[in-house]
């Protein structure tokens, strides 16, 4: 059982049953990430931070990555976002092509490098669109830096299903750095598609990507990194404080999210949780994608698209 949920609560760290195609694959730098698009590099508070920027228009729209992920995790919204508004897609220290290091890796933290990297870019307001761990940064982002924002858009986000302080003072004992270093390639497939409400190879890259960068010479730096988000989401929890959220803000959840509410913990259906939302936050509205999972950016790109769309119009 705790197995089962160390893997559940770990979301995406780690992929249907296909075998060790990598295992004698050569090693994936972090800065060998190949995206689709162009990285672009800024120093944010002393951190090197890489972004990708596509697009041009009126509004800029931020997109935040969440847990284990980065910026390439977008590759699917951002061609048809940035037709019509700037996309920018970013790194989050600890991930993807940005600095990796002894940072404090707390939401707050993550909150004020997007704020920080607005300002650097000399972008005055967002639509900021974050995804599960990017989604409880940006309700952080709304309390520090309001004045930054236009609208919060939260895809399948973290932060709103309440956890026990039992619950989190245990789901931090058993995340280690081993436990995300030693993730075999088959468990890192299955693990990736629970994801999914649908999962085929269209996404095998996802599994590439993680096999590979294990390899890679600073991999043990993004596993630290990725254990202190996960304190960092238990110790800065937003359920509570989402009536504070003073901002127009859209939730979208896929149908079929088999990861919030965590399953073995709370059990239930992301309407469930919705539902606390929509309870808390004064000015918020939904969006329910059918016949799609934790990964609705992907799994259903085109409907996301065109809900994000039909939101800034």
């Amino acid at each position: 059982m705790k197995q089962s949920l160390i893997f559940l609560v770990t979301l995406f760290l780690v992929g249907c049953s296909g075998g060790f195609v990598y295992k004698d694959a050569p090693a994936l730098e972090f800065s060998d990430f190949d995206y689709g698009f162009k990285s672009n590099f800024i120093k944010v508070n002393g951190i090197n931070i890489s972004y990708i920027d596509e697009g041009k228009g009126e509004q800029t729209i931020a997109l935040v990555h969440g847990l284990a992920s980065n910026g390439g995790f977008w590759r699917y919204n951002i061609v048809e976002l940035s037709k019509q508004y700037r996309v920018i897609a970013i790194d989050l220290p600890g991930y993807g092509k940005s600095d990796k290091g002894v940072y404090p890796y707390t939401m707050s933290f993550y909150a004020d490098i997007v704020s920080g990297l607005l300002n650097q870019l000399n972008i005055p307001k967002v639509v900021y669109v974050g995804h599960s761990m990017g989604g409880q940064i940006g309700i952080h982002f709304s309390f520090r830096h309001k004045d930054q924002l236009k609208k919060l858009i939260l895809v399948a986000p973290a932060g709103v299903e309440p956890f026990s302080r039992g619950d989190g003072d245990w789901l931090k004992s058993v995340m280690t750095i081993d436990f995300v270093k030693k993730t075999p390639e088959d468990r890192i497939r299955a693990n990736l598609a629970m994801n999914f409400y649908s999962y085929n190879d269209k996404f095998e890259w996802m599994v590439e990507e993680r096999t590979r960068m294990a390899k890679a010479k600073d991999f043990e730096d993004f596993c630290y990194a990725v254990i202190r988000s996960v304190h960092g989401m238990l110790d800065e929890p937003t359920t509570k404080r989402l009536k504070d959220i003073s901002v127009p803000t859209h939730i979208i959840f896929g149908e079929n999210d088999g990861l919030i509410p965590n399953p073995i913990l709370h059990g239930g259906s992301s309407r469930e949780v919705a539902k606390i939302a929509q309870e808390a936050i004064p000015n918020v509205t939904m969006t329910f994608i059918p016949e799609a999972g934790h990964m609705v950016q992907m799994e259903k790109a085109n409907e996301l698209n065109s809900t994000i769309l039909g939101l800034l119009k």
